[in-house]
């Protein structure tokens, strides 16, 4: 038997109370406003989103759980003791009952809370969150000693993908400063070793994308990609689609072929517009509004790999449109300039950078597959440990 089993049958094994937030804590916002961060502060700022930005002064000295009152509904959640600031749309949950360990309800709270708000939403679109939602929320309150062996099994596995992450990240911004080095040339618009910088209107020509959209998808057919996909499935270059269409639909679309990348025009946010993947399958594949197909005589994955440098990321900062929807216009992609080398150079780079493209991103082996295990591991055990019966006093 193990030591939280032994723990459950001394103190709990007629199962545990339960009780409503509202019973057991204070639950108030903060009154910042989200232009107040600053960079370089100290102190952890939590504002309506998953990132934590930084103050120089601090509103709470605490133990507390933060739930942002919009952005992923539900879904994020910070646990914080010591000093800290708050937005004014975010919610702290300080609790006053002292048979409590913060830290366990935390856990409890992000495997729960968002089906609980789904449950109780009078629509069936939640946009925020509300206080009174918070306070209703029940929670099991097992014996101290039960809440801390839980809190130390979840921490374990918290630890242990954290690290595991942090190696990864590593690695890929390993790939990322060899990718720029590999791809980084000098002498602009002067022929240099081999190289010569030409924009890409010089080196081949786009085709916009038409009239696809998602409710055209059919379980098979002909293959397709829809501009969204670019951003949230697919890597660098693919050669096989997620989605299809039906040969009616295939009829009015605008085609990519082999070799060409497909890019997305049109994103939510800078980093994402016009990420590009390159097709390495056979045949053509329909391509969806809001896309361009790019074909030319290089090797498309060398390309696809410079469209992934800091060079064009800081290119884009100062070319796109648009504030909620943002654009790059296809006269501004004609315009980028991208050095060319040789093909057997560009194949050189390319057989380096597909090294590291494997290990830092192909869910099939290495790191990602095991982050990707540890989280379906604490995922289940999770589920498992903050499972209680009821007692008789809260039945």
């Amino acid at each position: 038997m193990s030591k939280l089993q032994e723990l459950i049958q001394e103190f709990c094994p007629n199962g545990v109370e339960w009780k409503t937030i509202h019973d057991v804590a204070e639950i108030g916002t903060g009154s910042c406003n989200g232009n107040e961060a600053e960079e370089g502060g100290v102190y952890p700022f939590f504002v309506r989103s998953q990132n934590i930005k930084a103050k120089n002064d601090f509103q709470y000295d605490e133990e507390a759980i933060i739930i942002p009152g919009e952005g992923g509904i539900g879904e994020i959640f910070h646990y914080v003791n010591g000093k800290y600031a708050l937005h004014q749309r975010v919610y702290r949950i300080h609790f006053i009952d002292k048979t409590i360990n913060v830290k366990f309800i935390y856990y409890y709270m992000k495997s729960n809370f968002k089906s609980f708000i789904l449950k109780k939403a009078v629509s069936a679109t939640v946009t925020s969150i509300r206080k009174p939602m918070i306070e209703k929320f029940e929670i099991p309150i097992p014996p101290l000693e039960v809440q801390e062996e839980i809190v130390k099994i979840l921490d374990r596995f918290a630890d242990y993908a954290a690290e595991l992450q942090a190696e990864l990240q590593a690695r890929q911004e390993q790939h990322e400063f060899y990718r720029d080095k590999l791809l980084s040339f000098n002498n602009i618009n002067k022929k240099r070793g081999g190289v010569i910088w030409m924009k890409m209107s010089e080196i081949g020509a786009f085709i916009r994308g038409n009239g696809l959209q998602k409710k055209d998808f059919t379980e098979s057919g002909v293959p397709c990609i829809h501009y969204g996909q670019i951003y949230t499935h697919y890597g660098t270059f693919a050669s096989k689609t997620k989605s299809f269409v039906s040969e009616e639909t295939a009829g009015r679309c605008k085609k990519a072929h082999n070799g060409d990348l497909i890019f997305a025009t049109v994103s939510e946010n800078i980093e994402d517009v016009c990420k590009c993947v390159a097709w390495l399958g056979d045949g053509e594949i329909c391509i969806s509004g809001d896309s361009l197909a790019f074909s030319h005589n290089q090797n498309p994955k060398y390309l696809a790999y410079y469209f992934q440098t800091t060079v064009f990321a800081d290119y884009k900062k100062t070319r796109v449109t648009g504030t909620k929807v943002i654009r790059l216009h296809q006269s501004k992609l004609e315009q980028f300039i991208v050095p060319i080398p040789s093909l057997a150079e560009q194949q050189r780079i390319v057989d380096i950078l597909d090294r590291f493209e494997t290990l830092t991103n192909d869910l099939a082996q290495g790191l990602p597959a095991e982050i990707n295990a540890v989280h379906e591991q604490y995922k289940y055990y999770r589920n498992r440990l903050l499972s209680f019966p009821r007692n008789k006093l809260s039945a």
